[in-house]
């Protein structure tokens, strides 16, 4: 009977919900206050992780934020390295996912678009 979800996933999955409690309880930065991690991505030979976040504001700027889990990503992978019992840590590599901030501005177009409409 087959898998139905590769070991990169499963791992993955874990990877991210590990991360998430760590930054939400455990670190210090103000700038990763507001920061939601939204998926993780394993290379084929789980040595790189791409980690996506994404920000609850979506208009604020993410370059102070992408510099903290920089900056907290030694501590990030010590941590990940003693909640999930895997041989090597990926290397974390962090990516902003400003999917939230583009689903506001199609949804502002099609508002935008609807009143046009309703004016005519």
């Amino acid at each position: 009977m087959p898998r139905e979800f590769s070991r990169n996933q499963r791992l993955g999955n874990q990877v991210l919900r590990t991360l998430n409690e760590v930054l939400r309880f455990e670190t210090k930065d103000p700038r990763l206050k507001l920061v939601s991690l939204t998926a993780v991505e394993l290379s084929r030979d789980l040595s790189v992780a791409e980690v996506y976040f994404s920000l609850l504001d979506p208009n604020a700027d993410s370059a102070p934020v992408k510099e903290g889990l920089a900056r907290a990503s030694g501590f990030l992978r010590t941590r990940l390295g003693r909640e999930i019992k895997i041989r090597h840590v990926p290397e974390l590599r962090f990516i902003h996912d400003d999917s939230a901030a583009e689903g506001q501005r199609i949804s502002d177009l099609i508002e935008h678009a609807r009143s046009n409409d309703e004016q005519r």
